[in-house]
This record gives structure tokens, C-alpha cells and sequence, in this order.
């Protein structure tokens, strides 16, 4: 295991195109990772810098405290799960197991005992026991994915780097490799940069997050952490299903201003005073009676999802769209066009500059 360090790193392509903008960002020691952010962001370009699949235009990649800058990949000692699994198909799941060792830069540092001690692990670790002969082809996506995660886990990488490891599979596989994936990193323990724009594997797998936007890098944190106190307004808006709601505006004099728009700050955002965005998530909204109480105000009701046992409410607040999430019962059975009262004024709520 190692430490990953991104120290002001910049990606420019020939056409002028910066992919990444002054990067800086560290990985502990035996962390998992999650760079999350839309298409285009960034993400997948820094992995590839760190594999040593692009040159940096600028700044210094740090593996275990070493520069890594003029490093050709292969003598990177990185672990690589690709999105298209990259399986050879003519070879069994065993041979495909064993390649890097017998064939790779490690053909004259591992005998064949510890090959097979090393295969045999890994086979264990994931469940490959019955499948051994069979050749890709005759595998399912999931097991698949599995022979890609043990070819490179038994190469012991001193770290892991894994591209969209789970975009190919369906949505009941995904949930199932998230588990797995986490499950392998807490028994194994290695220093994994996982890449995914899907904000549930970033929740579900990372010992912190690092968004990024633009190629810049937006906030770093725990999931949770970037979740309940996020950075600035894009990562608000970008974690979260059903994302944060924002409204534009004024706070002064323990209340926030958006044009028709008035309602009391919660407790601890009563002294801030200037413009900015007050963010609430949806499942903090509260749906009222009109009238109920001082701080509600008049809402509108455009739509709603009924999704089980909790209901997604799309409303009109005095010309802002906002989105309540609510355990589903009489008060969310309402039709489009319905009047209600919402209130904003919430303990979780936060006010953000940008």
C-alpha cells in the first residue's frame, strides 16, 4: 500500500483543451477513493495520469512519496480494473488470473508455487472456484468483472485504480459488486482511485470523495461530509437523488429573500447576512396545511412520484421550483394544481456563496 498525491498536476491536450486545472489532492495510505464527477469532468483523465496512460503538462504525481512524472506504467506497480473488463479471450478464467505474474514484469521475481498460492486466493476471495476453465465468454457480466478485480488484486498493486468498473452491468449486479467491492477493499486493504459519475457508488464505497468539475477540484471530503455540507452550489446540486434544493437569494436580519420569496432562517444561519444560495434537501421540506404554521409559505403542486413507502413532490414556491421528498400517506395524494404550505426553515439547512 501506498500514498497518492496529485500536487498542482494540469492535463492540456494538443487542441488546447485543459482536462485538468491545478489538481491537488492525497490519498492516505490504504484509502479508497472516489473521484466523482458528469462526463467530461476530468476524472478518468487524472486516472490515466496516475497509470502513467498520459503525460502531466504540468505539476508532479507522487506515489509512496516518490515522483512518478517520467515512470513508464509498467514500472508503476498500479493494479488496473478497466470499464470493459479487457479480458483475453482465448485464455481461461485461470490463465487470465495468472498472466500478469507469469508474463509481466513479475515473471522473474515469483515462482510458480506463489503463483498459485496467489491465484488460488483470489479465487477464493471471490468465488471464481467453479469457473476456472471456462473462458470469458461463457461468464456473465458480474463474473466477468470479478476475473478483472482478482487479475489485478493478485498482482498485490501497491495501489488499485478501477474506471468505471460497474457502468456495464445491470442495475441489480451493480448493487450487488458495490457490496463486493467494498467487502474486498476492508480484507484487503489496498490504496484504491476509483472513478464513477454514479453518486450512489461514490456514497456507498468511499472513504472520501473528491468532486470535480470542470477538471477543478470542487470539494474533498467524506461522503457524508459532502453530502450534509457541501462545498459550493455544484456539488449541492450534484449529490443527492433527489439533488439539493437551491434557491438564489438574500439573507439579512435572520431571514432569506428571493423576490416574493420570504421565510425565517433556521437557528444557525440566523447571523449571516449577504447574497448567496440556500440549499435544502428534499426529505427536509416539510409539507403543511396552509396556515399551519408562521414559518410556511404558499406552494403549488406541479407533480409527484410516488416511489413506495416515501413520496417525491415537485412544487411551485412563489416562482422557484422545489422538490420535497416525504414519507409516502393522505397529505402526498394530492393532484397536480393543488394548493399546500411548505416550510424551508430547517436545522440541516445551508447557505452557500457559490
Amino acid at each position: 500500500m501506498s500514498t497518492v498525491e496529485f500536487a498542482h498536476v494540469t492535463k492540456r491536450f494538443e487542441d488546447g483543451t485543459t482536462a485538468l486545472d491545478s489538481l491537488s489532492l492525497r490519498v492516505e495510505e490504504g484509502e479508497f477513493l472516489v473521484l466523482l464527477g458528469p462526463s467530461g469532468c476530468g476524472k478518468s483523465t487524472a486516472l490515466r495520469l496516475l497509470a502513467g496512460l498520459e503525460e502531466v503538462t504540468a505539476g508532479d504525481i507522487l506515489i509512496g512519496g516518490n515522483r512518478v512524472n517520467d515512470l513508464p506504467a509498467g514500472a508503476r506497480d498500479l493494479g488496473m480494473v478497466f470499464q470493459s473488463y479487457a479480458l483475453y479471450p482465448h485464455m481461461s478464467v485461470a490463465d487470465n488470473l495468472g498472466f500478469g505474474l507469469r508474463y509481466g514484469r513479475h515473471r522473474e521475481a515469483i515462482d510458480e508455487p506463489e503463483i498459485r498460492e496467489r491465484i488460488a486466493g483470489a479465487v477464493d476471495m471471490l468465488g471464481l472456484g467453479d469457473l476456472l476453465e471456462r473462458r470469458p465468454r461463457e461468464l456473465s457480466g458480474g463474473q466477468q468483472q470479478r476475473v478483472a478485480i482478482g487479475r489485478a488484486l493478485v498482482r498485490r498493486p501497491r495501489v488499485l485504480l478501477m474506471d468505471e468498473p460497474l457502468s456495464n452491468l445491470d442495475a441489480k449486479l451493480r448493487n450487488r459488486m458495490r457490496l463486493e467491492i467494498r467487502r474486498l477493499h476492508e480484507l484487503h486493504g489496498t490504496t484504491t482511485v476509483y472513478v464513477t459519475h454514479d453518486q450512489v457508488e461514490a456514497m456507498t464505497l468511499a472513504d472520501r470523495i473528491a468532486v470535480i468539475d470542470g477538471g477543478r477540484l470542487q470539494q474533498h471530503a467524506p461522503p457524508l461530509d459532502a453530502y450534509h455540507r457541501p462545498a459550493n452550489s455544484f456539488v449541492a446540486s450534484f449529490i443527492g437523488t433527489p439533488p439539493m434544493n437551491l434557491v438564489e437569494g438574500e439573507a439579512a436580519s435572520g431571514r432569506f429573500r428571493s423576490g416574493e420569496l420570504s421565510f425565517p432562517l433556521p437557528e444557525h444561519l440566523c447571523d449571516r447576512t449577504g447574497p448567496g444560495f440556500y440549499g435544502i434537501r428534499p426529505e427536509s421540506v416539510r409539507v403543511r396545511e396552509a396556515g399551519e404554521a408562521a414559518d410556511s409559505v404558499p406552494a403549488t403542486v406541479i407533480g409527484r412520484e410516488n416511489l413506495g413507502s416515501t413520496s417525491v413532490m415537485h412544487l411551485d414556491v412563489l416562482g422557484h421550483p422545489i422538490t420535497a421528498s416525504i414519507r409516502a400517506g393522505p397529505e402526498t395524494d394530492v393532484a397536480p394544481g393543488a394548493r399546500i404550505a411548505v416550510s424551508l426553515t430547517h436545522a440541516a439547512a445551508v447557505l452557500l456563496e457559490e
